[in-house]
């Protein structure tokens, strides 16, 4: 790779910026471009590890001047390259402040939930904070944030305050529903389009403990549980958030002896309110047949991890989502074929996010996020790396396709994986109407285009 930019220019960008700048040949760069997703590895012409807003400023700076695109890391959960680009890491700005009497966290870019919940359930507060605590906390919420006590509350975007955000010109801004409201509307949906969020302020609540935990169930039954599962949402109080998912475990020593090695049908589950309440919400899943492994108990908030339990070492992965209207036994019948017991299938997570109560409701100022209406949220993911992408792509296609009758054909901007990255892919994150506001507030803030290595949006 042809180095595009001057020893003088690189020089000049080490003397401006606090953190490391780094080349491709430089000890360090390998790290410093390491990611969650290992399936998809960062190759920039040069990274800086920002430590401040200033070293984001003059980052942004060098790119405009020599003609890079811009991209950002802080986790990379996601799978989208920064190769040829400006990449600027985020993980040392890593504060948070929680102020208890306003019931409200600052962070900054590098943050990570479980930071989050760390220091606000002290103060028997709790974050809307992804079911992986390992997740980005910035860029999980300009994405909108589906929490596991999502129903009860609606998005982490809604409950913004502020974005300090460097836009393309290098300029530090502050945006708020008052200042810049329309920056402020687009990167709650639009992410990484409009420049490099800095620090972010948002709402708490008032949740120290939670009746939560999970249900496993034998793969062969995948069937029934799924079945009773989707019957079981359809009144379900908004204090209620679950999902369900199929499952194929490792046969690890880790593992719990009986799920190792296993296909399951794992049933998540947070309720927001009493713990006899809710067991007797979850009495008509208990009464599926016995379970595996019960463990959906009463909990402190900072036990919400648990309820997933994501993988938090970084692992290759290729992944794709929809949203469905509904669940019928038909669109079962196929997600059991394509996935369950007997399918010959390359997934090791397919799992279905009930959506629904307060994810519906749009907030006041409102914001970019467009899945509202949408009844679940169905996402897969399988492991491996980039040799066998093609396989496994085309099984996700395939997946998605068979699914076409109960979609909404919409997607979620958080699930997004990077064959939705395209120009036909990216639209269907949003309503027309609001895809074509978010291209005029790009041609506003970056017109030309250098926040592009992402889920782009053009400027109009």
């Amino acid at each position: 790779m042809t180095q595009p930019f001057s020893g003088d220019a690189v020089a000049e960008l080490t003397a401006a910026t606090d953190g490391p700048v780094l080349l491709p040949q430089d000890e360090g760069y390998a790290a410093e471009c390491a990611a969650y997703n290992l399936a998809t590895p960062h190759r920039p012409a040069i990274v800086v590890g920002a430590t401040n807003p200033g070293d984001v400023q003059a980052a942004i700076r060098f790119a405009v001047a020599n003609d890079l695109p811009v991209a950002v890391l802080a986790t990379g959960h996601s799978a989208l390259s920064s190769t040829g680009a400006m990449l600027i890491t985020t993980r040392r700005m890593d504060s948070v402040l929680i102020d208890p009497e306003r019931r409200t966290a600052r962070i900054e870019a590098g943050v990570r939930w479980q930071q989050v919940i760390d220091q606000a359930t002290p103060h028997g507060l709790a974050p809307l904070n992804g079911s992986a605590p390992t997740v980005g906390a910035v860029s999980y919420t300009l994405g909108g944030g589906l929490s596991p006590i999502g129903r009860t509350f609606g998005y982490a975007a809604d409950h913004v305050r502020s974005i300090d955000v460097v836009t393309a010109d290098g300029e530090l801004r502050t945006a708020t529903p008052e200042h810049e409201p329309e920056l402020f509307w687009a990167l709650l949906g639009g992410k990484g389009n409009f420049g490099v969020v800095t620090a972010l302020e948002f709402g708490l609540f008032p949740i120290d403990r939670i009746y939560g935990g999970a249900l496993f169930f034998p793969g062969e039954q995948a069937a029934e549980v799924l079945t009773a599962w989707s019957a079981w949402t359809t009144d379900v109080p908004d204090d209620m958030t679950s999902s369900i998912a199929l499952l194929r475990l490792p046969p690890a020593p880790e593992v719990p002896e009986p799920l190792r090695g296993k296909l399951v049908v794992h049933v998540r589950i947070a309720y927001v309110g009493p713990a006899e309440v809710g067991a007797r919400l979850v009495a008509p899943l208990r009464a599926i047949g016995p379970a595996l492994l019960d463990s959906v108990t009463e909990m402190p908030y900072s036990a919400i991890g648990t309820i997933h339990n994501d993988p938090p070492m970084p692992i290759p992965f290729h992944d794709r989502s929809t949203l469905l209207r509904e669940l019928t036994p038909e669109a079962v019948d196929t997600i059991v074929r394509l996935a369950g017991p007997d399918a010959r299938s390359p997934l090791v997570v397919l799992e279905i996010r009930h959506l629904g109560g307060a994810l519906d409701r749009r907030p006041e100022p409102g914001n970019a996020i467009d899945t509202r209406g949408s009844a679940y949220l169905l996402y897969a993911v399988a492991f491996g790396g980039p040799d066998q992408a093609e396989t496994f792509n085309g099984y996700l296609t395939g997946l998605v396709s068979a699914l076409t009758p109960w979609s909404t054909g919409r997607r979620f901007v958080n699930f997004f994986s990077a064959a939705d990255a395209t120009v036909d892919g990216v639209p269907a994150g949003y309503r027309p109407e609001t895809y074509q506001r978010l291209a005029e507030a790009k041609k506003a803030y970056d017109p030309r285009n250098i926040f592009r290595p992402n889920h782009n949006i053009a400027p109009a």
